[in-house]
């Protein structure tokens, strides 16, 4: 048995599992219009059957507003799957639904007023998108090139340093952002560990914000990165696909051990 193959076994035969998955990148490919990303089929199926095994919560960990957030990943009132997003910023449980978040109108206005000057001042840039956040502002390059993306993000950058420099700024696949809101993908993991009382974690994430949550599992939890690059995950897999992979057997091994 490999290492990897040990610490799949270890996490499957947990008391309380969590399961928590970014979703861009890791449950749906990479798209240039980021609200046509959806999961594919493998990835609905496990995590639709995880979700629905004894002691497992299964929950989309993700930078995406939680209205977002649910129309991508298809979540209704009724499902069994947790939601945190905005890096953990705001959560949705089932059978409560969305957690109360405190806002500061001031911060609410300076969000509006830097998405509005952030969106005209790149206006006349093709290819660039500025998705208006629940508590910020994203900048999407997706569909520019080298230098224009170049642009927009320098031109973003001076302005949030001038009008808001305590905000979070985070870089992502194609996306700058910047929020007043400080919670990460660690606290959101932290958070979600401690309200459905798990006692090992599986995390799975592809892009740069996801490693500060895959820094801070412990030993009896299980770090998976999708995709190539440097990772503080236990575990690598190449795409989708793979993750599925991991997933499906984690799965069997949970209804085995059940039994």
């Amino acid at each position: 048995m490999t290492a990897a193959d040990a610490a799949v076994e270890a996490v499957s035969t947990s008391p309380v599992l969590l399961v928590a998955l970014d979703f861009d990148g890791t449950l749906s490919p990479l798209v240039d219009d980021p609200m046509t990303a959806r999961m594919t089929p493998r990835a609905r199926e496990i995590v639709d059957a995880l979700a629905v095994l004894p002691d497992t919560v299964v929950a989309l960990v993700s930078g995406r507003s939680l209205g977002h957030l649910r129309e991508i990943a298809e979540h209704d009132d009724a499902s069994p799957v947790w939601l945190a997003a905005s890096h953990g910023a705001q959560f949705w449980m089932p059978g409560a639904g969305e957690e109360a978040a405190p806002d500061d109108a001031d911060d609410l206005a300076l969000r509006d007023r830097l998405h509005d000057e952030i969106t005209d001042g790149l206006a006349h840039l093709d290819g660039v998108w500025i998705e208006p956040k629940e508590f910020g502002v994203g900048v999407h390059t997706r569909r520019a090139d080298a230098d224009t993306a170049r642009e927009a993000r320098e031109f973003a950058d001076r302005l949030v340093a001038e009008h808001a420099p305590e905000w979070r700024r985070r870089t992502g696949h194609d996306i700058l952002e910047f929020a007043y809101r400080h919670e990460g993908k660690d606290s959101a993991v932290q958070h979600l560990r401690e309200r459905t009382g798990a006692t090992a974690v599986i995390f799975a994430g592809d892009d740069v914000t996801d490693e500060d949550a895959l820094r801070t599992l412990g030993p009896g939890d299980l770090g998976i990165h999708v995709g190539t690059g440097d990772t503080a995950a236990v575990l690598k897999v190449a795409d989708i696909d793979g993750l599925v992979d991991v997933l499906e057997a984690v799965a069997r091994q949970r209804v085995a051990h059940a039994q």
